[in-house]
């Protein structure tokens, strides 16, 4: 079972002796509205770590640790914007209507090629993801999918 940790008056008094200036500190880097989050959870991860007790300099290491979760808090958040955007994209391309001859293409190859050029092109998913799907190996979705590709090149052309 995995202890539990419980602030101590001695934690709570390194928190009120530098929150302000960790403040400060964090507005500049991920402005004022964030910044109290990012001192509460680095001090926090700071104090409840097991290096807290052996750390010498606890102001720098508190500053350390502010600049660490801004950074995370950053990294987070472009990897939430770049999926949005990535599922935006997929929406306005899939407004778009399909041409008639590639429905009457697609309609002539088997039903695994084309789940496997739809999760490819429609849902944009990797051979990795699609094998993990469909519960095939990676080999099988490649050569499904090149078969595929052949096969509707040839259809279309």
């Amino acid at each position: 079972m995995a202890s539990q940790w419980v602030m101590t008056p001695h934690d709570a008094e390194i928190y009120r002796k530098y929150s302000d200036d960790l403040i400060r500190f964090a507005s500049g880097l991920v402005g004022p509205s964030g910044a109290e989050d990012v001192v509460a959870n680095a001090v926090l991860r700071a104090i409840s770590s097991a290096q807290w007790k052996a750390v010498d300099n606890q102001r720098a290491y508190l500053y350390r640790s502010v600049l660490n979760e801004a950074h995370s808090q950053h990294r987070s958040t472009q990897r939430r914007l770049a999926r949005e955007i990535k599922a935006q994209q997929r929406q306005d391309t899939s407004d778009q209507p399909v041409d008639l001859d590639v429905l009457v293409a697609l309609r002539k190859i088997s039903e695994r090629q084309r789940a496997v050029i739809h999760l490819t092109y429609w849902d944009d998913l990797t051979t990795g993801d699609i094998a993990s799907l469909l519960g095939l190996s990676v080999r099988t979705i490649e050569r499904e999918l090149t078969l595929a590709r052949r096969r509707l090149e040839a259809l279309l052309s």
